[in-house]
């Protein structure tokens, strides 16, 4: 069985840090841009193409942290990673960088520039 790991504000700061660091390495980089000139703004695409490429990220700087190789890994520090986030902003200010990576901009914009969809939700 794995170790349990308490994934602490700071520890999920440094981990979502590292990972970040590792999108904007020069390879990461350019299988990112890659993937996005074929994907577009498409929800469902976004998932099938980048998101993996962020997530083998994720699984390859987790495993430096104790983690789990793998799904199990992956699994594990996303369930840790929700609770922190809750309790922590800026975590969850980290964690909404990573995101964008793989998700499609959402307008929420103070100003109302949206014209014919005034839902918010």
């Amino acid at each position: 069985m794995s170790k349990e790991i308490n994934l602490t504000s700071e520890l999920a700061i440094t981990i979502l840090s590292k990972v970040l660091d590792q999108l904007q390495e020069s390879s990461n980089v350019q299988k990112l841009e890659e993937a996005k000139d074929n994907v577009g703004n498409e929800m469902l695409k976004m998932m099938q193409y980048i998101f993996p490429i962020v997530m083998q990220v994720e699984m390859d700087v987790i495993k430096d942290f104790g983690f789990p190789e793998g799904r199990e890994g992956i699994v594990k520090f996303a369930q840790l990673l929700r609770t922190v986030e809750r309790e922590d902003i800026e975590v969850a200010r980290v964690h909404g960088l990573i995101k964008a990576y793989y998700l499609p901009p959402v307008s929420v914009n103070a100003t109302n520039e949206t014209t014919n969809d005034d839902r918010v939700g």
